[in-house]
């Protein structure tokens, strides 16, 4: 509307404007580049045109679309939706000895604090650095404070994984999403908003009556789109519907609601192929590019999982397919050519069950 509009288009405006103002009346007057007429509406327009891209800016933070981060948080939030903070990585840690709630440890950069029991010599650790970044490392802890008879300390399982700051465009996905689907009164979008809200949760599935009227089934992926953590399934259950107190409205769930919270299952891929190499490469050299592309390319589909339209087709279920498996590797350097790929020895696309993402198995050069 207003983009078109800047300093040279509204001085010559103007200018027309004077120039038929004087035809009317038969009068001549100088528009000429240093002329006083020109020379006095120069800031005239300029201001008028900052005053343009003032207008545009207010059109384009005005809607959702456009918006930019802290205009869209404020558009979201007239629906009470809020971006979700950084989280903190929940981790195992294993000692020799019952080490004190609250010691302290260090892993590289990064410090993690003891904060519960689990049994013996087995505690939950939190990361002290938000984020995704204390998901990555695992090893040999070193003690902040001297702690007597400890010998053995590490770091082990991701029991939560944290979680980076929402981006802006997935914040604004999730802004477009509640107008297209009213969560209300434990219908299927009011488990998935109230489950993707738990620290950890990447993805969820909602089967209603899976065991019968009143029942209903969450399947669950972590933040990491990878298999969730027995731990992580026990905490989501324990806030959407307590084992002890199920059906009885003690959790987040609808009151009546018997749910039960369980992990997406892996499927093992295996893939083989015949692969050409370049001059000076061979297998061995462009293996790990291989896994890497490989794990990336499972991880997008892990991303997609609850993306399929599960809920007019519950047997829909995610595609490995090889012509994505090629196309991928024949980029890598030191490919020259690939054929003859067979996935779990069956040149055939792989279509997985509803409720399994695809894990790397073996990568065989045949």
């Amino acid at each position: 509307m207003f983009e078109n509009e800047n300093y040279d288009v509204i001085l010559q405006r103007a200018i027309d404007r004077v120039k038929e103002w004087a035809e009317n009346r038969r009068v001549t007057l100088d528009t000429r580049e240093g002329s006083i007429i020109r020379t006095s509406m120069s800031p005239f327009s300029f201001e008028v045109g900052i005053l343009y891209a003032a207008l545009m800016d207010v059109l384009d933070e005005s809607f959702a679309d456009t918006a930019s981060r802290p205009f869209l948080i404020r558009r979201a939030a007239e629906r009470g939706l809020s971006s979700d903070e950084a989280t903190f990585a929940i981790r195992q840690g294993e000692f020799n000895i019952d080490v004190p709630i609250g010691s302290r440890f260090s892993l590289n950069r990064l410090n993690y604090i003891v904060t519960v029991k689990i049994s013996d010599g087995i505690f939950e650790m939190q990361c002290e650095t938000a984020g995704n970044v204390g998901n990555l490392e695992s090893g040999t802890l070193i003690p902040i404070d001297y702690i007597d008879g400890l010998t053995s300390a590490r770091l082990t399982d991701v029991l939560i994984p944290g979680e980076d700051e929402e981006s802006t465009e997935s914040f604004r996905r999730r802004y477009f999403d509640s107008l297209n689907a009213q969560a209300f009164g434990g219908n299927i979008r009011d488990y998935v908003e109230k489950t993707l809200e738990i620290p950890g949760v990447g993805g969820v599935k909602v089967y209603r009556a899976w065991n019968g009227g009143g029942t209903v089934k969450l399947v669950i992926l972590d933040s990491q789109y990878h298999k969730p953590s027995d731990y992580l399934v026990n905490e989501v259950q324990t806030l959407i519907d307590p084992e002890q107190n199920q059906g009885e409205g003690m959790g987040l769930a609808t009151i009546g609601h018997i749910v039960t919270v369980v992990g997406v299952d892996e499927t093992i891929v295996n893939i083989s192929a015949h692969i050409t190499f370049q001059t000076g490469w061979d297998w061995t050299s462009v293996l790990p590019s291989i896994e890497q592309t490989i794990d990336k390319y499972f991880n997008e589909l892990a991303e997609e999982w609850d993306d399929v339209d599960w809920v007019n087709d519950p047997a829909a279920g995610l595609v490995v397919r090889i012509s994505q498996i090629e196309t991928r590797i024949l980029n890598l350097t030191g490919i020259l050519d690939i054929q003859n790929t067979a996935i779990n020895g069956q040149a055939l696309n792989l279509q997985l069950d509803p409720d399994n993402i695809p894990v790397r198995g073996s990568l065989t050069n045949v």
